[in-house]
């Protein structure tokens, strides 16, 4: 089963909630956490924001072990924030939700041995030690919720879906122990169809670049000298090394960096710079400002048609109407007259779904024209019970609507549905309406809705009331956290834990430990916590001989000898 909710979190995010199982942490994946945390101590001291190493003591992260997600939330709960165990990677949509309420989702699967300094998946190193400790700076926990709820609003395309799915597939293809060569080369295989069909940059996108060169990737301070934040780097050993050099070019972060796109399975060849933390804030707020959501107008909802995904239009009226744009009519002016959705559309007022009006009742689709109506100059939503009458609706006998558009709707009213403003949706039976020689609704199709409205004020990315609209594809199984445990590794398990157990008691022989290490040859990690024991209790000779294996260990792999040589030089 699903791990169960907490009470602060909507319904509808609870499947893709997962469980930490900590038991399911290897001897050896403690000891690859410790190692990180303390290279990275050492290395951040002088080039992270002085917040990230305040906020891993801040955040309930320690470099002795994988942290326990109630021990975090322990700490997080003095911010007014929380983490939620979720398995690899969630949709964006998904993900935005989640931050919009204060709450971080952390992938609790650990990376494999393999890809000690950088993992193309989500993991704990990159979301617990990478984006937790952050949140401990209140400017910076500002940005993350302002951020959270514009990119709630986004409008998404058909491609940003597909190209998320196709990295989805390659990154837990390559973090897979048991993915085959040809099973990471058709993923690869897809996620490169995928990017190269995008053929326009939606909302998202382009917010996914924000949040890239900033909560990710993003630098703080003066130009010239400064301090990383970002938790893409704070987790990365492999980056984080490099992200200072003078070939990394460095600009200064503005609006324009939604325009800059990025290679997540390479070094960036430049990082955008910050000079403060509310300076995110007004980048963020400079972007929301020609966003759909507060635009609105023709451009806003042609912006919706082409994305072919759930958007909400939001009329005057106070209506909302979630579902997939399939026309937009406007006149002459660029004024919307006429709209139409396709099946599964869900009307709703203030996010919540309007008695009787949900994706199942106007399961075929819904048509609505938008404007004001000629013989008053004031939209449905305004028209009193007295106007109604005046243009023919008495009692069961038909009344005629024309629209200053030329739309004109003919019919019996037989229901309304008030908002706090006015008319919300008037429900006609017997109903025709028509633009011109077209006939846009006919008798025989049932019952026509009429959504009130003169404009159109706002649309954003998904529905309004996400308790009771499809929100996004549901998980297809229950999520579940990975393993890096092999059968025929349970030897070496053993031996790191016997070492634990050694460091943590400051007792035991290590000289049996280190010849037991002679049955796992390729493995340096362990022989360099058995250096670090043999130094502190000052035993040469087993302190010469690691060293000597790791030193040929090292030769003719230089991924290996950067790592071996970062541990060696803490100690």
């Amino acid at each position: 089963m699903n791990a169960q909710a907490p009470r602060s979190i909507p319904e509808y995010l609870a499947p893709y909630l997962a469980e930490q199982e900590y038991d399911k942490y290897t001897p050896a994946d403690h000891a690859a956490w410790r190692y990180i945390l303390r290279v990275g101590a050492a290395y951040f001291a002088e080039t992270a924001h002085q917040k990230y190493l305040d906020g891993l003591v801040e955040a309930g992260i320690s470099a002795e072990r994988i942290p326990r997600l109630e021990e975090m939330n322990a700490c997080l709960g003095r911010f007014g924030w929380q983490a939620v165990a979720v398995s690899g990677f969630i949709p964006p949509q998904v993900f935005m939700e989640f931050q919009s309420l204060g709450v971080m989702p952390i992938a609790c699967d650990m990376r494999k041995p393999e890809n000690l300094a950088y993992t193309p998946a989500p993991d704990i190193v990159h979301e617990a030690a990478g984006h937790a400790p952050m949140v401990a700076d209140p400017d910076y926990r500002r940005y993350l919720l302002d951020y959270g709820e514009v990119s709630r609003k986004a409008i998404f395309s058909r491609e940003d879906i597909e190209l998320y799915d196709a990295i989805r597939g390659l990154s837990e293809a390559r973090e897979d122990p048991g993915a085959s060569a040809e099973e990471i080369r058709l993923a690869e295989e897809r996620f490169e169809e995928k990017l190269g069909s995008i053929s326009w940059i939606s909302e998202a996108t382009e917010l996914s670049r924000m949040y890239w060169w900033t909560v990710e990737y993003g630098l703080v301070g003066d130009i010239d000298d400064p301090r990383i934040y970002g938790a893409g780097l704070l987790s990365s050993m492999g980056e984080s090394y490099l992200c200072l050099d003078p070939d990394v070019a460095r600009v200064p972060l503005t609006v324009a960096c939604v325009e800059q796109e990025f290679d997540i399975t390479r070094p960036q060849p430049q990082l955008f710079v910050t000079p403060d933390f509310p300076h995110l804030r007004a980048v963020l707020d400079e972007y929301a400002d020609r966003m759909a959501f507060r635009t609105g107008g023709i451009e806003a909802l042609r912006t919706a048609l082409r994305a072919g995904t759930v958007t909400t239009t939001a009329l005057d009226s106070g209506l909302q109407v979630s579902g997939v744009l399939a026309d937009v009519r406007s006149d002459e002016r660029g004024r919307p007259i006429y709209l139409r959705w396709a099946g599964g559309v869900q009307l709703a007022e203030d996010d919540r779904q309007l008695r009787g009006h949900g994706a199942d009742h106007h399961a075929l689709g819904f048509g609505s024209p938008v404007g004001a109506v000629t013989e008053f100059g004031v939209g449905a939503g305004a028209l009193s019970p007295h106007e109604l009458r005046v243009l023919g609706f008495v009692g069961s006998s038909p009344g005629r609507l024309e629209f200053e558009s030329g739309v004109v709707l003919e019919g019996r009213l037989t229901g309304r549905v008030r908002g706090r403003r006015g008319n919300l949706v008037l429900a006609f039976e017997d109903c025709t309406v028509n633009l011109g020689d077209e006939v846009l609704f006919q008798p025989d199709w049932g019952t026509f809705d009429l959504a009130c409205g003169t404009s159109v004020p706002s649309v954003f990315g998904g529905p309004a009331d996400r308790t009771r609209f499809p929100f996004t594809r549901p998980p297809r199984e229950v999520p579940r956290q990975k393993s890096n445990y092999v059968a025929a590794r349970a030897g070496l398990f053993d031996l790191y834990q016997r070492v634990r157990d050694v460091r943590e008691a400051a007792v035991g022989d290590l000289l049996p430990l280190a010849d037991a290490l002679t049955d796992w040859p390729e493995d340096w990690l362990l022989r360099l916590e058995l250096l670090e024991l043999a130094i502190e209790r000052d035993d040469q000779p087993l302190a010469a001989r690691l060293r000597a294996e790791l030193e040929a260990l090292a030769a003719g792999d230089p991924d290996r000898a950067t790592l071996i040589e970062r541990g060696l030089s803490l100690l």
